[in-house]
């Protein structure tokens, strides 16, 4: 798999370090592949699960399939925090393996939910215009949207900060080389970027409450926050990549865009190809059911 390449404990000369000697009984590559292999057969199975029991109510209501659809997501929830977390101390974090933070594995699962979050904006309001979700997708659910990216937008921001400001304040010497080097070579601009365009913009637009209500104009704040999202990723790994080890360089950058745009292509292709075979709602779904029913077509949200 190529992880010497990547990661420092897994080369030979690991041996020597007395701090990695200490953490080799976990981040050694047999141990790290098998976790690997554990996080990936929890999604799946919690995607297989819900997409099956979801499409079984799609023939009719059945209390027994939305019990189990429930409790999995009850404990999925968990699931997802744990491997998330842990797999993002594996993956990502020991890319620098005598660096820790205690708030790492929080910090990618609100990147993600904030991604997820944006997605979610960015379909309904290309698809909110087809049916079903004419009848569904009003003014009011997309202002509930732009409230929940609002939050999420808070949540990134606070939960980067609070990260620095620790790490800042208590000037330890085996943390504070981490954002020495994403804050010269280069990377200081992009952690602007970051600053202007994944808080600060995005805080001031979704402050709108009118803006908030209009499908198009927050689909496009979520695009920026998902664009901005691939320059965040870059920022927390970058700096401790082969290739970046002399700064912010555009020979390295390409090659991260194009591995960015090949998976990004292929996992926007499968998404695609779901949506097209699938109910663009839980058509089964009680509350959604009784929502088509009442309300045959309600004003736009796109106006």
């Amino acid at each position: 798999f190529g992880l010497p390449h990547v990661y420092e404990w897994a080369r030979p000369e690991a041996a020597a370090d007395p701090l990695l000697q200490r953490k080799a009984p976990y981040l050694n590559p047999t141990f790290f592949v098998a976790r690997a292999a554990f996080y990936f057969a929890v999604w799946w199975l919690l995607v297989h699960l819900l997409n099956r029991w979801s499409a079984e109510t799609d023939g009719g209501p059945d209390l027994r399939v939305e019990r189990r659809l429930r409790g999995l997501s009850g404990a999925g929830l968990l699931l997802v925090g744990f491997t998330v977390t842990f797999s993002s101390v594996d993956w990502a974090m020991s890319l620098d393996p005598h660096w820790f933070s205690t708030v790492y594995g929080i910090l990618f699962m609100v990147c993600q939910v904030l991604a997820a979050m944006s997605l979610v904006i960015v379909v309904v309001a290309l698809l909110g215009g087809e049916e079903p979700l004419v009848r569904v997708v009003d003014r009011t659910v997309v202002h509930d949207l732009g409230k929940l990216l609002f939050a999420f937008v808070m949540l990134w921001g606070y939960i980067s900060f609070a990260q620095f400001l620790i790490i800042w304040s208590a000037n330890l010497p085996e943390e504070i080389p981490w954002y020495i080097r994403r804050l010269h070579g280069g990377w200081q601009w992009l952690a602007l970027v970051l600053v202007v365009f994944q808080f600060v913009l995005p805080f001031s637009l979704l402050l709108s409450r009118t803006l908030k209500r209009n499908a198009r104009a927050l689909a496009l704040v979520a695009t920026g926050i998902l664009a901005v999202r691939f320059a965040d990723l870059l920022w927390l790994l970058g700096p401790d990549l082969h290739g970046h080890e002399h700064g912010f360089g555009a020979s390295a950058l390409l090659g991260d865009v194009a591995a960015f745009l090949a998976f990004g292509g292929l996992w926007t292709w499968a998404f695609a190809r779901g949506l097209k075979s699938r109910p663009l709602l839980p058509v089964g779904d009680p509350e959604v059911r009784e929502r088509l029913a009442a309300s045959p077509r309600p004003e736009p949200a796109h106006g």
